[in-house]
C-alpha cells in the first residue's frame, strides 16, 4: 500500500537524492535467474537473488508494499524504433526500499509510486535486457536516439507520446539518482535498463542505460 502525503512532481521530489535506499547499490546490480538484466554469460551459474533498479524512497509518500490501486496507471508502452510493444506491470519496492522487477523478462514495468506518464514530473519504467534464453523486453533500448517516439498508454485511455531527448549510459557508482527521479516542471519519461560490460564475478551488469524523453 502507499499512502500519499505530498505532491508526485512538488518540490520535495528534489531532495530525493539524500533520501534514496535501494537493496543492493546505487545503481542496478542486474544479475541472476530472477534479476532485472540478467546477462548470457551467467548461464551456467546457479539463481542469484532478484537485482534491482535505482529506486527512490520519495519524499511525501510511504511505501509499505506493493503499489495500491491508483486512479490512473501507466498500462502499455510502445517503442516503434526499437519494435518494442508491451504491456506494463506495476512496480513496487521490497522491505529494502529497492524497486522489484518485472517478473517476465519479456514485459516493462512502471514505477507506480512515482508520476503516471502524463503528469507531471519524471514517470520511470524499467525492463529486462536480455535473459539466459536470449534478448529481453529492452534489449534494444540504447539504440534509441533523440527524437525517436515513446508512447505510453494510461488506463484512462489518454496515449501520451514522448520524445527521445538523449540516451546515457552510467556506471554503478556513478548514477545520477536527483537527474533521473528529481522534480520536473513538465510531464518527463525515464527508461532504464542495464548496459555496458558483464562483470562475471558479481553476476551483474556494470552499467545502467537511461533513455530521457519529453512529453510532446
Amino acid at each position: 500500500m502507499i499512502r500519499r502525503t505530498g505532491g508526485r512532481g512538488g518540490p520535495r521530489w528534489a531532495r530525493v537524492l539524500h533520501r534514496v535506499r535501494l537493496g543492493l547499490a546505487a545503481v542496478a546490480a542486474c544479475g541472476g535467474a530472477v534479476a532485472l538484466l540478467a546477462g548470457p554469460a551467467e548461464q551456467s551459474a546457479p539463481p542469484a537473488p532478484a537485482a534491482v533498479v535505482p529506486a527512490p524512497a520519495v519524499p511525501g509518500w510511504t511505501v509499505t508494499g506493493s503499489p495500491a490501486t491508483q486512479p490512473v496507471a501507466a498500462v502499455r508502452v510502445r517503442i516503434p524504433a526499437i519494435g518494442v510493444d508491451s504491456d506494463l506491470a506495476t512496480l513496487g519496492v521490497d522491505a529494502a526500499g529497492a524497486l522489484v522487477p518485472p517478473a517476465d523478462f519479456g514485459r516493462a514495468g512502471w514505477f507506480g509510486a512515482g508520476p503516471v506518464p502524463g503528469d507531471v514530473g519524471p514517470a520511470v519504467l524499467a525492463g529486462h535486457v536480455d535473459s539466459r534464453s536470449g534478448p529481453a523486453i529492452f534489449y534494444r533500448l540504447a539504440e534509441l536516439t533523440a527524437g525517436d517516439a515513446v508512447e505510453v498508454l494510461r488506463s484512462d485511455g489518454r496515449t501520451v507520446r514522448f520524445g527521445v531527448t538523449r540516451v546515457a549510459r552510467y556506471p554503478k557508482d556513478g548514477f545520477p539518482t536527483a537527474e533521473v527521479y528529481g522534480a520536473t516542471a513538465a510531464p518527463e519519461l525515464r527508461l532504464i535498463t542495464c548496459g555496458g560490460t558483464f562483470d562475471r564475478a558479481r553476476r551483474s551488469y556494470r552499467d545502467n542505460v537511461v533513455v530521457f524523453a519529453n512529453a510532446t
